[in-house]
Formats: C-alpha cells, structure tokens, sequence
C-alpha cells in the first residue's frame, strides 16, 4: 500500500492541477519509500530536488491560472505556497549542510500539507475554475 494513495476525492476538477497533484503524490511515496528502505543520502536529495522542482512550476501553474481568471484568494493562496517553498528550501539547505536528517516527521509533514492544502486551500477553487469554464 502507498503511503498516500490518490482517489477522486483529491480532484479539483481541473484535469492539469489534477495530474500535477498526482505527481505530488507519486514524488512523496518515493521519497517515502526511499526513507523506509534507507536509501543512500544522494538518492534522498535527488528525489527531494525532485520534489521541490516540481512543486515550484505546479505552483506557478495554479497561480498563473489564479491571475488570469482573476481568482479572488489569490493572494491568501499564494502565501501558503510561498510558505512550504520556504519550509521546504530551508530543510533541504539544512539537509545539505548535514544539520538534520530525513525522518517520518518530514514524511508526515508533507502528506498532511498536501492533503490538507488541496482539501482546504484548492478544493476552494474547483466551483470558481469550473465556473470560468476551465477543465
């Protein structure tokens, strides 16, 4: 079993945001698993680079679409995915550095974050984005 599975109840109802949130997903069960298996510090941060890369360009994806149907939390939305980029560059740099190590509490954060953020945050967006006619 993953240890997040996607199911239709994550569908924002945009097919893009939809396919990258999987991706998001796909990306945290391997570094999971790469964590349970006590994989080599090199393969953690390559996976890591992985995962914060392509969080930025999903990100930047939403919020391009935010502005241009001018959607009304834009702003609130976009602090919240300033916030993990941060939280997530400063672990990162940490890890680099050799000051902390990868942990289940790493792991967790980051489910519960995207979870919680596309539950709450983007499932916000689904009836606006719907409304304009995106897909």
């Amino acid at each position: 079993m993953e240890f997040i599975e996607w199911t239709n109840a994550l569908s924002v109802g945009v097919t893009t945001f939809d396919n990258e949130h999987k991706q998001l997903v796909v990306l945290i069960n391997t570094l999971n698993q790469a964590l349970t298996a006590g994989s080599a510090k090199k393969t953690m941060e390559d996976i890591l680079q992985s995962l914060v890369n392509y969080t930025t360009i999903h990100f930047k994806h939403e919020e391009d679409y935010m502005v241009l149907y001018d959607y009304p939390d834009y702003q609130k939305h976009k602090k919240e995915h300033d916030a993990l980029t941060t939280q997530v560059i400063e672990f990162q740099e940490r890890y680099k550095a050799g000051k902390t190590a990868f942990s289940l509490e790493l792991i967790h954060f980051l489910k519960d974050w995207l979870i919680n953020h596309i539950m709450g945050t983007d499932k916000k967006y689904k009836d606006y984005f719907i409304a304009k006619g995106v897909q």
